[in-house]
C-alpha cells in the first residue's frame, strides 16, 4: 500500500495565526522584549538551492511489523511538495567555528582532521540544533534541520532507499535476516571514509551538494516503531525522539548526543564515519497568505 501525503500550508490557518500575532504584539507592547545581548555577526549568508516542487515517494524511517512479523515500510508518495530552500553545502569547518568561539556551540569531535574547506564532523543532533538556533539568532531568519522527507526531496536521484525488497516467510524468518546481512554487508564494501572538501563529491540535479557522500546528515525525524494491519494501514506508531535519522549513503538511526557513531551508539544500520548536517531555511513565499507582511 503506497500512501500520499501533501507537505504544502493550506491557507486555513493564517486567521489564527494572524489573531495569535496580534495578541504577542500587544503582550510585547505591555511587557518588553526579552533581552537576548547582541546578535552574533556573519560574514556572509550560506549558499543555498531551491529544490523545485515536485511529487516523490519513499519508504520511511523506523521499523514495521504486521501482525507481529518484521515488513518493509510501506512507500510513502508525497505530493505537491512545496519548494524547500536548503544549503547548497555541509555546514563548514570554518562556519560552525565561529559558533564555537561564540560560545554557543562546543567544539567538534571528528574521527578525521581534514584540512581546507571541509564539512564540520563530528557533532551531534544537539551540536546540530545548537548551530542552526544560532545561526537563526546571526542573520534573523529561520534556520533549522530537514525532516527525513525533505532530506529525500533534496537529495533527488541521490537517495538511497533501504527496502530489502524481501517477503517475511513466517515458517523461514532468517531469508529476511539474512536479506538485511548482506545488504550491510554491501555497504560495506561501498564505504568512503575520507572527508573531502566542500563539493567533492559533485551535485545532484537541483544543484545540491555532496548529497550521499561522506558524510552523514542529521534530520529531524525521529526513530520509531509502526504497527500495520492484515491490509497494511497503519495501525499505530510509537515515536523515539532520543534517536533521530540520519541520512547518506543509507540511512541510519543515532541517539541525539552521539557524536562518534563507532562508538556504540548506533541504533540500527552500519554506523557510518563522519556526522554532519546541512540546514533548511525558512521561506516566506511558503507561508500561509498574509503572514509575510506581519513578519518582515
Amino acid at each position: 500500500m503506497t500512501y500520499a501525503v501533501s507537505l504544502r500550508p493550506g491557507r486555513s490557518l493564517w486567521l489564527p495565526a494572524v489573531l495569535l500575532a496580534a495578541l504577542l504584539a500587544a503582550i510585547a507592547g505591555q511587557t518588553g522584549l526579552p533581552d537576548f545581548g547582541p546578535a552574533p555577526t556573519l560574514s556572509s549568508l550560506p549558499e543555498t538551492v531551491l529544490v523545485p516542487a515536485r511529487d516523490f515517494t519513499y519508504s520511511p524511517a523506523g521499523t514495521f511489523q504486521q501482525e507481529g512479523i518484521p515488513v518493509d515500510a510501506p512507500p510513502v508518495t508525497v505530493r505537491n511538495a512545496a519548494p524547500l530552500e536548503i544549503m547548497t553545502y555541509q555546514v563548514s569547518l570554518a562556519d560552525y567555528g565561529r559558533c564555537v568561539a561564540d560560545g554557543a556551540c562546543v567544539a567538534p569531535q571528528p574521527r578525521r582532521r581534514p584540512s581546507g574547506n571541509v564539512p564540520v564532523t563530528g557533532v551531534s543532533f544537539e551540536d546540530a540544533s545548537a548551530y542552526a538556533a544560532w545561526l537563526s539568532r546571526a542573520t534573523g531568519q529561520t534556520w533549522r534541520l530537514p525532516s527525513e522527507a525533505e532530506w529525500v526531496q533534496a537529495a533527488g536521484s541521490r537517495f538511497v532507499d533501504d527496502r530489502l525488497g524481501v517477503e517475511t516467510d513466517i515458517a523461514n524468518p532468517a531469508e529476511r535476516w539474512l536479506a538485511r546481512y548482506r545488504q550491510e554487508a554491501a555497504r560495506a564494501g561501498e564505504e568512503i571514509r575520507d572527508v573531502l572538501p566542500l563539493g567533492g563529491f559533485g551535485s545532484n540535479e537541483f544543484g545540491v551538494a555532496d548529497m550521499a557522500g561522506s558524510v552523514w546528515e542529521w534530520t529531524s525525524t525521529c526513530d520509531g516503531r509502526t504497527t500495520l494491519d492484515a491490509s497494511g494501514a497503519v495501525v499505530s506508531r510509537l515515536a523515539s525522539c532520543g534517536v533521530r535519522i540520519l541520512e547518506g549513503r543509507h540511512r541510519t538511526g543515532m541517539s541525539m548526543f552521539v557524536r562518534d557513531a563507532r562508538g556504540g551508539a548506533c541504533s540500527f544500520g552500519a554506523p557510518p564515519d563522519n556526522l554532519g548536517f546541512r540546514l533548511v531555511r525558512e521561506r516566506k513565499d511558503a507561508w500561509p497568505f498574509g503572514l509575510d507582511r506581519l513578519f518582515g
